[in-house]
């Protein structure tokens, strides 16, 4: 299935400095600027329309290997499954040869995909040492060969997601102005190096960097928590959107919170453990429809562990869900948790 239609670019001032409610990417328009990451093994079609549901701006896809797109692999192309609720869906793909990343871009395109994403900021060895991913970032010749067949080959936008380095932060300006001039739509900035994986603390003046070396859209993700972390980076930087990740886990509410404290400078509303827990029944029901039962359950445990994280005998449930492996074993132990929750404060 296909992704949908645009609307127009809208922008509103926050402190000087301008938040964007509608953001155009090439020929691709977003109702909001706050985008849900790629983050493999968890933003699949389920998670992604929860979010969506909850105010995410564009979704990402899990990263998808080119080279076994190359191959017809079937399990590659089952994530790239997509509905018109999450139009329009941006896919994400690694690789390091261009003209296989060309060509597995252009049969993303010819599913209707409206918008693709080139990974070169993945940490994960088992990407890494077959030279993709954030090993691309010791070879801006390849990284321009690569965006211009990319860009070439489609008519679709297209994005790429780096960090500042591998070990040591280098010359993103330099990196940013070769994405731009291979024909790239817009830039994810990670402010982090490869060698940092998720430590330390992702430092924002190397998206203003990029920010202020390029004319196309510029993406700022790292460290988004709160709604005050999304806002703040655009305030220091200026990029034109944000993009949540690890913060989405377990808490698609983090999108509404966003626009809620653009709107009136504060979250209005938090999550309920009675919220929290619908929203999570509802998202497990919708892994096990479009996953099967016995996937769908055993997915959904880690999201269960997200979203009852800090929660009352939270880590009871947790413990009790790694046991199950039918979807009614799993909801008996879920409404139980409900109806002791039910009896006192504890969960609220």
């Amino acid at each position: 299935m296909g992704a949908g239609s645009a609307c127009f670019l809208v922008s509103a001032g926050l402190k000087g400095i301008k938040v964007i409610d509608m953001i155009k990417i090439g020929n691709v328009v977003f109702e909001n600027n706050i985008f849900l990451a790629p983050m493999a093994g968890i933003t699949d079609l389920a998670f992604r329309l929860v979010c969506k549901n909850w105010g995410a701006g564009g979704v990402f896809s899990e990263m998808v290997s080119a080279k076994a797109m190359h191959y017809n692999d079937k399990k590659t192309f089952s994530l790239m499954e997509t509905s018109p609720e999450e139009d329009p869906l941006i896919v994400q793909i690694f690789g390091h040869e261009p003209h296989i990343m060309a060509e597995s871009a252009k049969k993303i395109e010819d599913m209707g995909i409206k918008m693709i994403d080139i990974n070169m900021g993945c940490p994960a060895p088992k990407v890494t040492s077959g030279g993709d991913g954030s090993a691309l970032l010791k070879d801006f010749k390849l990284i321009g060969e690569i965006v211009k067949e990319v860009s070439h080959a489609v008519s679709i936008p297209v994005s790429c997601k780096i960090r500042c380095g591998i070990r040591d932060f280098t010359d993103v300006e330099t990196l940013a102005k070769i994405i731009e001039d291979g024909g790239a739509s817009a830039i994810t900035v990670h402010g982090r190096t490869a060698a940092m994986y998720y430590s330390g603390k992702s430092d924002r003046s190397y998206i203003k960097k990029v920010k202020d070396a390029v004319s196309v859209p510029v993406i700022g993700n790292g460290d988004i928590y709160e709604a005050e972390d999304a806002v703040s980076m655009i305030e220091e930087t200026g990029c034109d959107a944000v993009m949540v990740a690890r913060g989405a886990q377990g808490n698609p509410f983090i999108f509404r919170q966003i626009d809620e404290y653009v709107s009136s400078k504060k979250v209005q509303t938090y999550p309920t453990w009675e919220e929290k827990l619908s929203v999570m029944k509802h998202h497990i029901l919708l892994l096990c429809e479009l996953k099967g039962e016995r996937t769908g359950v055993r997915e959904a445990r880690k999201h269960i562990a997200w979203y009852t994280k800090g929660m009352h005998s939270g880590a009871t449930v947790r413990n009790e869900v790694c046991q199950t492996e039918t979807l009614k074993e799993l909801m008996n132990i879920i409404d139980e948790y409900i109806n002791y929750l039910s009896k006192g404060d504890e969960g609220k």
